[in-house]
């Protein structure tokens, strides 16, 4: 035991060492053969290099009994729309992954609480908008860790997304395409890896408009003022420095413009400057986001010790501007606000295998963040009960900003007592620094048995400690409104916290034939200061709240089919999600509402009690001819979420065809029809924070054609 706790205190030393060892001594890697075509040698030896890499990588934080779901290049491309498919319809294939308006995820009954990783290291938070700033275009696979995570992964703990890149290596070649539609949609787009000396690079550009940018509040199969304009930039590059090291840079950089999609038919309730009738189908409101990041990362494989140590940065904004005119004639509050944060951070991770039985892991996580809050309000002033007592709107200015820091360590044992059982054990020791100082040690273990190889079972418990995301807590200055139509119900404002829980899951998989595989897993969290998210005035910007009180509980079957010309899966969850007596942000609630809430348990927002997804796919010759489809029973709505939306299905269809022209250059050509039901509708406009209602795509027709050179 003693040389198992002097091998993990020497891990981070070690690797900073190692990491100004080899900047100094690291050299060219030997010159090939000469018998070998200029060029042609070296670029197939910084491929092997770079798989090399990737299996030590996997080494460093691998999921250790967690449960991970992946998919792959034909998965990604058997779906609806393949690689042009938005990013999180792409998350929704997996298990528990339940949908909800503006784009959202909810995984295993919670709202959001996501991180993700772009080849293994994290990627800071941004503001969550409409815009998907990841895209399924430049992933090679996508992996959902769920469950007892081990101490790796901490701060956000509902689930890890990992996306591994496409990188020179595995994408050796070009792509323009043309994807278009219904809607207006029309996507140009250009890919393109290769190998030149030790550099590994890949870069992913496209432009997409469409007229159906947010969903459509309404019925119509034809939105009204809701076009969206989208640009987007990917690079990979990287560089062996010699057989065990190289070094990884990651950009990104999107900008998206959003109108607002209007509802037609509202109701005037306020007078501005003598005018009290405006038609709500001609309101102008607009968002605009802009986000981008660069991770650094250099990997070292030294012996028994394999680390990667990163830096990144990240920044992220939202505008969003309201039609002043309509939104006081409708509201008697229009909001201009402008919401902004910069991350910077380290990231450290290392192994080192002491012996057969032991493997250590340690790291560490530092982020700074400055978040800032900029409104600009137009109210009217109104007498004590509530009535409009003048035509003339006041303007209100109300600007904070906020630092954050977040720090984490990590310590575990990988122990294999023998072959078959596995019991990786450990904690975390994290801190936050931001509307609050708050701090919690996280004991995690988990066991993993295989007691044929056919069989997997595992078990887990994870103590989580989750901080507020510091961008989406609500700064009120109450006092600023009182008298006016944007005057608050309720002035208690409690601040908002981190939440603490404790997680259990068990599960296992069964391999049935080859390729025949199913699982099933089942979990249970127990929560205090239960986070969650509201929309909560006229931006469509959320905020965030605690409950003091949550718990969630659930279940997960998943089954996949791979063998030949022919593929399926099948994925059904089921979960229980609810909280009791919000005990921070209180201003943002309806009284009646809130005292409610004080005394009842109640659902979630995004409590969803079954979700399902499926597919299928068979390839023939130079043609694929995929089905896939979705299933959601209701998320929460009415009084305090006391009753549920009406279930929803979607199926679509693809078919598509690869035609080969000469060695290095073929076309593809692909037809998808999207929701072939024609009918979706994910909210009615009430529930806890909710705005308005929702309604997923109606029924779509799309073409696209690639070129691969």
């Amino acid at each position: 035991m003693k040389k198992v706790l002097m091998a993990a205190t020497a891990l981070l030393f070690g690797a900073s060492i190692a990491i100004a060892q080899n900047a100094v001594t690291a050299g060219p890697s030997p010159t090939p053969s000469t018998s070998a075509t200029p060029g042609t040698a070296t670029a197939e030896e910084v491929i092997v290099q770079s798989q090399e890499l990737d299996i030590s990588r996997e080494q460093i934080v691998p999921n250790l009994g967690a449960t991970r779901y992946t998919v792959g290049p034909d998965r990604l491309d058997s779906q609806a729309q393949g690689e042009n498919a938005p990013f999180n319809q792409t998350i929704l294939r997996f298990p528990g992954v339940a949908q909800d308006s503006f784009g959202q995820l909810h995984v295993r009954g919670e709202h959001a609480n996501l991180q993700y990783r772009i080849d293994d290291v994290l990627l800071p938070e941004s503001i969550p908008g409409f815009g998907q700033e990841l895209e399924t275009r430049f992933a090679d696979n996508i992996s959902l860790i769920t469950g007892a995570l081990p101490a790796q992964f901490g701060f956000r703990n509902t689930g890890v997304i990992d996306i591994h890149t496409k990188n020179g290596a595995v994408f050796q070649q070009g792509e323009a395409s043309v994807y278009g539609g219904s809607f207006d949609t029309i996507m140009p787009s250009f890919e393109y890896g290769a190998v030149t000396g030790k550099l590994n690079s890949y870069v992913s550009v496209n432009y997409l408009h469409d007229g159906i940018g947010v969903e459509n509040p309404t019925r119509s199969s034809d939105p009204i003022h809701d076009d969206t304009d989208q640009y987007k930039l990917f690079g990979y590059f990287s560089y062996i420095i010699d057989p065990t090291s190289r070094v990884v840079l990651l950009v990104s950089g999107n900008h998206s413009d959003f109108q607002i999609p209007n509802n037609p038919g509202q109701t005037p309730a306020f007078n501005d400057m003598g005018r009290s009738t405006f038609d709500s189908a001609k309101l102008d409101e607009n968002q605009s986001e802009d986000s981008a990041y660069e991770i650094l990362t250099y990997q070292k494989k030294a012996g028994d010790l394999n680390f990667q140590a990163s830096v990144f940065n990240r920044y992220s904004s939202i505008l969003f501007r309201p039609d002043n005119v309509g939104d006081l004639i409708f509201n008697g509050v229009a909001s201009r606000v402008d919401r902004a944060i910069l991350s910077n951070g380290v990231e450290l991770d290392s192994s080192y295998k002491l012996n057969d039985q032991h493997t250590i892991r340690a790291g560490l996580i530092f982020t700074e963040q400055h978040a800032t809050i900029d409104t600009a309000t137009l109210v009217f002033p109104v007498d004590a009960n509530g009535n409009q007592i003048s035509t003339t709107p006041q303007r209100i200015v109300d600007n904070h900003d906020k630092y954050g820091y977040f720090y984490g360590f990590y310590l575990q044992d990988e122990w294999k007592p023998f072959e078959q059982f596995t019991i990786n054990f450990g904690g975390r020791l994290d801190f936050v620094n931001a509307f609050a100082d708050e701090n919690q040690l996280s004991p995690r273990i988990n066991i993993v048995y295989t007691p044929w190889t056919s069989t997997t079972l595992h078990a887990g418990y994870a103590r989580y400690f989750t901080p507020p995301p510091l961008e989406a807590v609500p700064e009120s200055t109450i006092a600023k409104f009182t008298g006016t139509t944007n005057e608050s119900a309720i002035t208690k404002d409690s601040p908002v916290t981190s939440e603490r829980a404790h997680y259990f899951d068990v599960g296992v998989t069964q391999k049935i034939m080859e390729g025949f595989n199913v699982g099933l897993d089942g979990f249970y969290k127990s929560s205090h200061s239960v986070l969650d998210e509201g929309q909560f005035g006229e931006a469509l910007i959320l905020s965030s709240f605690n409950y003091k009180r949550g718990e969630i509980y659930g279940g997960e079957f998943t089954t996949s089919y791979d063998h030949g010309p022919f593929s399926a899966y099948g994925n059904l969850a089921y979960e229980w999600a609810r909280g009791t007596n919000v005990s921070s942000a209180q201003f943002l609630f309806d009284p009646d509402e809130f005292a409610f809430i004080k005394k009842n348990w109640v659902f979630l927002d995004h409590d969803q009690r079954f979700t399902g997804s499926a597919g299928i796919s068979y390839t023939w010759n130079d043609w694929r001819a995929a089905v896939d489809g979705l299933y959601g029973n209701g998320l929460r709505r009415g009084f305090a979420n006391t009753q549920k939306n009406h279930p929803y299905e979607t199926f679509n269809v693809s078919l598509q065809r690869r035609i080969k022209i000469t060695e290095k250059t073929a076309l593809k050509i692909r037809f998808d029809v999207v929701n072939i039901l024609d009918t979706i509708e994910l909210r009615d406009g009430s529930g806890i924070g909710v705005g308005a209602p929702q309604f997923g795509q109606r029924r779509g027709f799309y073409g696209t054609i690639a070129l691969d050179f």
